[in-house]
């Protein structure tokens, strides 16, 4: 039960014994489409009502050994300190990440999230991937966990659907993530705004094969060091003066925007 109540979402992770680390899915569905991609269950805690109702198609398909934890909706909401989402919790075994070169070994569309720390967006860009034809998500390691429980659920469970891995640079710099993506044969476009930027309906954007888009934090952007070594700085032309948008919102244009014209689905 510990995992639902007093555990913090950095113990679940557990970096220091990566093969113990678990998640935790919210909602039916959510659960439903990790269960589809192979997740393995470890354990499910849901409201009493919901035996025989929301929950009873997610305990038909887990193993019959796995523990079905259970309570009224205000004991759940005390242990948890939050109103389940549709009554349902699934703790899971949380999958090893792979290597960059793997996960991208096949794509021609990937987003690079440096430093995106808030959970709300990173959920919401991994469903603008998955609907818009991103093969691959890069994080940098001070982005959020995208297996956050918040993430997993902002995302609609796309999180298990779009392959996704840390990225980390030889040097340890900054630009060295970029150097990185472009070793392994992307172009990269840093999305911020500088003198030399080009918009992001330039067509030789569209026309580029393996291109690597990297978004940055919600307050300050990108680092000077990124932006320096992208091959391409790109901006989204606004109206009335605005001079950004949140993070989520122009994810969601640029993928739509510079989406592989030929995609390709990728092995999960």
């Amino acid at each position: 039960m510990d995992v639902y109540g007093t555990l913090t979402e950095a113990q679940l992770r557990n970096r220091l014994e990566p093969e113990k680390g678990l998640f935790i899915a919210e909602s039916p569905k959510v659960i439903s489409v990790a269960l589809d991609v192979g997740m393995e269950p470890v354990s499910l805690l849901c409201e009493r009502k919901h035996i025989e109702g929301d929950a009873r198609s997610i305990i038909e398909r887990c193993p019959d050994d796995i523990p079905v934890y259970t309570g009224s909706r205000d004991l759940l909401a005390q242990l948890t300190g939050y109103t389940l989402t549709r009554g349902v919790l699934c703790a899971m075994r949380r999958p090893m990440p792979l290597p960059p070169e793997d996960v991208c070994r096949e794509a021609h569309r990937i987003v690079v999230l440096h430093g995106v720390c808030d959970t709300t967006n990173v959920g919401a860009i991994f469903r603008s991937a998955a609907a818009l034809g991103i093969d691959a998500v890069l994080m940098t390691r001070d982005s959020c966990d995208p297996l956050n429980r918040r993430a997993v659920r902002v995302s609609m469970g796309s999180v298990f659907l779009v392959p996704w891995t840390w990225l980390d640079s030889e040097d340890g710099t900054s630009a060295g993530t970029v150097h990185k993506l472009q070793d392994m044969g992307f172009t990269t476009a840093a999305m911020a705004l500088r003198h030399d930027d080009i918009s992001i309906s330039d067509p030789k954007l569209k026309a580029t094969d393996r291109l690597a888009l990297i978004m940055g934090t919600e307050g300050d952007g990108l680092p000077e060091a990124v932006i320096d070594a992208a091959d391409y700085v790109v901006k989204i032309p606004m109206h009335h003066g605005v001079d950004s948008l949140n993070v989520g919102n122009a994810a969601a244009i640029a993928f739509w925007e510079l989406a592989d014209p030929h995609p390709q689905p990728l092995p999960l």
